[in-house]
């Protein structure tokens, strides 16, 4: 049969990288195989297959260095002795590969094999090669060849080889963060109307990190905060500690301490506490709260005034109640002429109102208060 129909070259590319794939995987009939699955006579896949794995004798010379058609060192080994093989001793006229014990024949020829190699590399890891502005012939990509193989065992031809792929830590890394960052999405989605729900999905996003041990991480912080803040919503304070501890000590590493998501983790931090029962914690937290949004705010903003009430309700819950009065009256003063008609002051002046009655029905004496 005469082969008179013209094929673009890159279906012939497209068969040669299919049959060097399927033999990379040691699959006997490759070119028989891939003909049948793309409708085309086997003679004239094998047509181009033999012109293509056979490199033009001036490549080497091309490449301005013949080292360039040779494998990264120690990465190729003989199947039949077991032994590393190196570069074929002179002297053999064109580059190859024979083992130390001189086990073949003849050297493999090094073109050939760079050759094929490269194609594997093509065909299954494309994005693992160096990024060019132009294709590169597959025997050049070879020489990077250790970045994404660990072994090569060559059998008695340049095209018998076994390929020992080595693993992509970052790419599964990368997929395992867009992984947790679409439960993150969704338990964001579902906060509102199922929290237990949002809440398993959560601790998907979480598991395996130890809010004690764990390095800042933007995505396990953002997770962490809304568990926090799902945990109190179920009246779980405990279990919200430390998670709202990990997400500060992160938001703090990440952004800054006086960055706006770092005071937002604090204020979390300390509703925690507070709710958990840790009172002088509490009391530490709100303070340090304060103190960072007068100098990012102002002393007068109503987020630093909402932290003195804060600091003051606490200080009741800890039996300082003179000074709690004290502090919650001033702050009450203040946020009425600095924010007038603002509804937190009536919250404020009705938590001034509940100590001064919660004194009076304990019947408590505060001479000793400071």
């Amino acid at each position: 049969m005469a082969f008179t129909r013209r094929y673009p070259p890159d279906l012939i590319d497209t068969v040669v990288q299919r049959v060097a794939a399927a033999r990379a995987v040691r699959a006997y009939g490759a070119i028989t195989t891939v003909a049948r699955q793309l409708n085309l006579d086997p003679r004239l896949v094998q047509k181009w297959v033999t012109k293509a794995t056979t490199p033009p004798a001036a490549t080497p010379a091309e490449s301005g260095d013949p080292r360039e058609v040779y494998l990264p060192a120690g990465l190729l080994h003989c199947r039949f002795c077991h032994q590393d093989m190196n570069p074929a001793e002179p002297p053999d006229p064109a580059p190859g590969y024979q083992c130390p014990a001189g086990c073949r024949p003849r050297p493999l020829a090094a073109v050939a094999l760079a050759d094929t190699v490269g194609r594997a590399i093509l065909h299954h890891a494309p994005r693992l090669t160096p990024r060019t502005g132009v294709p590169r012939p597959p025997h050049l990509v070879a020489i990077h060849a250790d970045r994404v193989l660990t072994r090569i065992t060559a059998g008695a031809t340049t095209r018998d080889l076994t390929l020992t792929w080595r693993p992509e830590p970052l790419l599964a890394a990368a997929q395992h963060d867009a992984e947790r960052g679409r439960r993150l999405a969704a338990a964001r989605m579902l906060a509102a109307t199922d929290p237990l729900r949002a809440r398993r999905l959560l601790r998907g996003t979480l598991a395996g990190v130890d809010p004690a041990t764990a390095p800042a991480h933007p995505l396990h912080a953002e997770a962490a905060t809304l568990l926090a803040e799902l945990l109190l919503r179920l009246d779980q304070p405990t279990d919200a500690v430390p998670w709202a501890t990990y997400a500060h000590h992160s938001m703090c590493h990440l952004h800054g301490p006086t960055q706006p998501r770092a005071l937002d983790a604090l204020h979390l931090l300390a509703l925690a506490h507070r709710r958990a029962g840790h009172s002088q914690r509490a009391h530490h937290l709100y303070r340090q709260l304060a103190e960072h949004l007068a100098a990012t705010e102002g002393p007068h903003a109503h987020r630093t005034l909402a932290a003195h009430a804060n600091t003051a309700l606490v200080l009741h819950d800890l039996g300082h109640c003179h000074a709690a009065r004290a502090l919650l009256a001033d702050t009450v003063t203040t946020h009425r002429r600095h924010h007038p008609g603002h509804p937190a002051t009536a919250r404020m002046t009705h938590h001034l109102t509940r100590i001064w009655r919660d004194c009076a029905t304990q019947g408590h004496h505060h001479e000793q208060d400071t």
